[in-house]
C-alpha cells in the first residue's frame, strides 16, 4: 500500500572525514618540487609573492592560512597526474610511520585489540600485512565503480534484502525517484524552526552500544585507509537513543560515540552492499551481524545509531533583465572521493555529521550541526573543521568568531530561514538523517557576499541552479549519481520552498509517497 501526499508549484534538501594533511611549508615546497618549478615560478603560478614561497623553505613546519591552503589544494587537484604522483611520493609516510605515530591510527588499533580482545599490538601487526598486499591503483578503480552504482540498485537490493520496507519516493513531473530513506508520514513535511524551543535533542550520559566486532573487516578497513593515503581522524559523534518527530518539533536523545567505533563497524555496510550488487552477489555478512531485518534499524536505542544533518541551500535573487524573474539560487556539491559519506556522490551542502565541538549539551541540536557546517562547507571557516587541527577555541561559534556572511545573515531576524523538513534512517548504514532546508531570505545577500561561497576540501565542486529552470532541475534530481539522503535532503527542500514563495519556484507538481 502506498501512502501519498501531494504539493503543487504554481508558477508567475566531518570527524570523521578522510583526508590529507594540511598543508606545512614542507608540503608546500614538495609540490613546487613535484611541478618542477622554481621558487619564482611557483609564486606566479599560485598568484602570490615569491617571498611567501621563500618563507616555506625556511620555516618547514609553518601552517599556511586558510586561503593559501585553498590555493595550494587547487594547484594540486589541477596538477598533470605525473606531477600529483612526483608529490604523493615526496609526502608520503611510510605505513609503519602512521602505524606507530598517528594518534587516530593509534587509536583504533588498540580499539580493535581491546574488542577482539587480542593482545595489544596484535592489530598493528596484521594492519600491517594486509596493507603490504593492496595495490593502491585498484582501490582506486573500485571507488570509481561504487560511484557509478544508482540509488535505485540500491533500493532494489535493500529491498530484495528486507521484503517490504517503507521507503521515501517522490514524483516529479513523470520522474520516479526512488531512495533508500526510511520514513513515514508523520516524520515528512514537519516544517520545524531550528530554534532551541523546537529542535530539541538532549545529550545523555548514555555509553555508546557495546560493539559486535568483525575483526577481519576492521582489519581490512584501517589497511585500506592506509594505502590510499588518507587520514581518519576520532571525533566524537552523537549517537541516537531516542526519537520524537512531528510538526514543528524535534525532540529525542543522544549519546557520545566514538567516530572509530562507526567507521570499523556500521560504516562498513554501504561498501559492502554497493560492491555486492556490481558482482550480482546477495551475500552480505556485515549486515546479517548488524542490521539483519527492519525491526533492528528501527531500534536506534539498541545499537549504534549515528547520522547527520544536511540541507538543501536556497538564496533568494531578485528579477534580473538577464537572468529572468526573481528566483533561488540552489547550491548543489559534487562530493570528493576522500569523504567518509556519500563519497563521489551529489548532496545538498551543507552536510554533516551531528557531532559535538565543544558544548556536548548545546552542540546536540540539529541547528546548531547545520550553522557550523555553513560556516565551515560554504563560507571558509577551517578553524572549526575538525579533520584539520585540534580544535582549542572553547567558543568556535561565537559571534566573535563568525564570517562576515554568517555574522550579516544573523544580525537581523527574517535574513536567515533554517528548518528541519524530514527525517527518516538511511537503511544502507542505519543512520539518521534530519534533511533540512536553509533559506536566505534576504535579496542583498548574494550581490554582497556571492563572491564568498566556496565548497571546502570535501566538494569537487559546486554546481549553481535556478528555481525557475524546471526541466534543469529534473535532470539533475535523475541523475544516477545522488547519495540516497541528499536526495531526500533535496526533495523534501523543494516542496517547503514551494510553499513559502511560491512566485520564485517554477516547478511540475512534486509528491511524495512511502511504498510498503
Amino acid at each position: 500500500m502506498n501512502k501519498r501526499r501531494t504539493n503543487t508549484a504554481r508558477t508567475p534538501q566531518n570527524p570523521g572525514a578522510e583526508m590529507r594533511s594540511p598543508w606545512t611549508g614542507r608540503t608546500a615546497a614538495a609540490l613546487q618540487s613535484a611541478l618542477r618549478l622554481s621558487q619564482e615560478a611557483f609564486a606566479a603560478h599560485l598568484g602570490i609573492s615569491p617571498r611567501t614561497v621563500a618563507a616555506w623553505h625556511q620555516k618547514p613546519t609553518v601552517k599556511p592560512q586558510s586561503e593559501m591552503q585553498q590555493l595550494l589544494d587547487r594547484a594540486l587537484a589541477q596538477a598533470a597526474p605525473d606531477a600529483q604522483a612526483r608529490f604523493a611520493d615526496l609526502t608520503s609516510p611510510p605505513t609503519s610511520d602512521r602505524l606507530q605515530l598517528d594518534p587516530n591510527i593509534v587509536a583504533a588499533l588498540d580499539w580493535v585489540d581491546a574488542q577482539a580482545g587480542w593482545t595489544p599490538g596484535t592489530a598493528r601487526t596484521r594492519v600491517a600485512a594486509r596493507a603490504a598486499q593492496l595495490d593502491p591503483h585498484q582501490l582506486q578503480d573500485r571507488g570509481h565503480h561504487r560511484a557509478r552504482i544508482s540509488q535505485r540498485d540500491i533500493a532494489d537490493a535493500l529491498t530484495a534484502y528486507y521484503g517490504p520496507t517503507p521507503l521515501y519516493r517522490a514524483h516529479f513531473g513523470h520522474q520516479l525517484l526512488t531512495t533508500s530513506i526510511v520514513t513515514r508520514p508523520d516524520w515528512l513535511d514537519i516544517a520545524v524552526p531550528l530554534i532551541a524551543s523546537n529542535d530539541r535533542i538532549r545529550a545523555t550520559a548514555t555509553s555508546s552500544h557495546a560493539a559486535d566486532l568483525d575483526a577481519d573487516a576492521a582489519i581490512n578497513r584501517l589497511a585500506e585507509t592506509l594505502t590510499l593515503e588518507t587520514r581518519l581522524v576520532n571525533a566524537p559523534l552523537y549517537r541516537l537513543t531516542s526519537i520524537d518527530v512531528g510538526l514543528q518539533r524535534i525532540e529525542g536523545t543522544a549519546g557520545i560515540a566514538s567516530f572509530v567505533e562507526y567507521a570499523l563497524t556500521l560504516d562498513l555496510l554501504e561498501a559492502e552492499l554497493i560492491d555486492a550488487i556490481t558482482a550480482g552477489s546477495t551475500a552480505l555478512p556485515l549486515r546479517d551481524r548488524y542490521l539483519p531485518n527492519l525491526p533492528a534499524v528501527l531500534d536506534v536505542g539498541s545499537r549504534l545509531c549515528a547520522g547527520g544533518a544536511l540541507a538543501l541551500t536556497a538564496i533568494a535573487r531578485p528579477a534580473d533583465p538577464f537572468r529572468g524573474p526573481a528566483d533561488y539560487l540552489l547550491l548543489i556539491q559534487e562530493r570528493s572521493g576522500h569523504v567518509v559519506n556519500a563519497a563521489r556522490r551529489l548532496a545538498v551542502i551543507p552536510k554533516g555529521f551531528h557531532q559535538p565541538v565543544t558544548d556536548i549539551r548545546a552542540d546536540a541540536q540539529v541547528g546548531a550541526t547545520l550553522r557550523r557546517e555553513m560556516e565551515e562547507e560554504l563560507f571558509g571557516r577551517a578553524d572549526i573543521d575538525s579533520t584539520i587541527g585540534d580544535q582549542r577555541s572553547a567558543d568556535p561559534m561565537h559571534p566573535s568568531r563568525l564570517s562576515e556572511p554568517l555574522r550579516w545573515l544573523l544580525a537581523h531576524p527574517g535574513r536567515l530561514r533554517m528548518e528541519c523538513t524530514g527525517f527518516g534512517l538511511n537503511l544502507v548504514s542505519g543512520n539518521y538523517e534530519f534533511a533540512s532546508l536553509i533559506v536566505i531570505q534576504d535579496e542583498d545577500f548574494w550581490p554582497q557576499f556571492g563572491g564568498m561561497v566556496e565548497a571546502n576540501w570535501e566538494s569537487t565542486s559546486l554546481r549553481r541552479y535556478s528555481t525557475q529552470d524546471p526541466d534543469i532541475i529534473g535532470d539533475l534530481l535523475g541523475d544516477v549519481a545522488w547519495s540516497n539522503e541528499g536526495l531526500f535532503a533535496m526533495l523534501q527542500g523543494l516542496r517547503r520552498l514551494v510553499e513559502l514563495d511560491p512566485t520564485r519556484v517554477a516547478l511540475p507538481p512534486l509528491d511524495w509517497e512511502i511504498t510498503e
